[in-house]
């Protein structure tokens, strides 16, 4: 719990922007996904009055509640509460919550590096070195990000838009599938503390995200969960395969750094 906790510290600075609610039309019903053009009704007096969808239920429940609620059921990767945050919020903080989830991995990565101890030495040729192959761990976590999106956008655009007609709203489904590896932030407590079983803790944390990633991707195509289990499969084969193919070129960070920093 405490992990859960400390690793979404960064998400509670912005849980004030969760409650924005966007001032156009747009919006979806949170249990049944149709289209709603209002989420209240504002009355004289400061009388709110929620709307009701034609499914005889509230169109949004979650205006209502403590952002902290919000968080929980989002954390329980269940519908509403994505449906919510996708369509119903202005919740735009997904490039800075993807670049914060790389630098989380990179990190990772790079502790696990033999040799990653820090040097306080401003002298020390290695130091910097170091900090290089930091780097080449963001940019390797970014390319498999990519492949993984990628491959998820092309997977959906070949099942629904050509082969069913539909179409996709590609800056959508970027937003919620950035949004939905909110859980990479648990990768620092990982780190941080230390334990036997972290190989199993990571396994966890990445289960966590695909499962996210597949929620949010029923959510913006309201699908059923075969499709969005695919596309989330095929993303993690074709980053397995960027990952593989990255150790198995004939040179590597380690070594080219090792290269450019070594003095003349």
């Amino acid at each position: 719990m405490v992990v859960v906790v400390s690793s979404f510290l960064f998400v509670f600075v912005y849980l004030p922007r969760l409650e924005q609610i966007m001032d156009k039309g747009g919006f979806r019903c949170v249990e049944c996904s149709e289209n709603a053009p209002e989420l209240h009704r504002d009355y004289s007096n400061g009388i709110l009055k929620i709307t009701i969808c034609s499914c005889q239920k509230p169109v949004d429940k979650y205006i209502e509640y403590d952002p902290v609620i919000i968080l929980i059921d989002a954390l329980l990767c269940k519908t509403q509460a994505f449906r919510h945050i996708l369509f119903n919020t202005s919740l735009n903080i997904h490039w800075k919550l993807c670049v914060f989830c790389l630098l989380c991995e990179a990190y990772l990565r790079w502790s696990l590096l033999p040799g990653s101890e820090q040097s306080t030495d401003p002298a020390d040729i290695i130091r910097y070195t170091k900090e290089w192959e930091f780097y080449g761990m963001f940019g390797l976590a970014a390319l498999e990000l990519l492949a993984f999106c990628g491959s998820v956008l092309f997977f959906l655009w070949v099942a629904v838009a050509r082969l069913r007609g539909g179409t996709l709203e590609f800056s959508l489904l970027v937003r919620a599938l950035l949004l939905s590896c909110y859980g990479k932030c648990l990768l620092i407590p990982a780190v941080i503390w230390e334990h036997d079983y972290s190989p199993l803790c990571l396994g966890l944390i990445k289960l966590f995200v695909l499962t996210s990633n597949s929620q949010a991707i029923r959510v913006i195509l309201n699908s059923s969960r075969r499709v969005s289990l695919m596309a989330v499969g095929l993303g993690l084969l074709s980053e397995t395969c960027v990952a593989q193919l990255c150790k198995k070129l004939p040179w590597s960070i380690q070594d080219t750094l090792t290269l450019t920093s070594a003095p003349p």
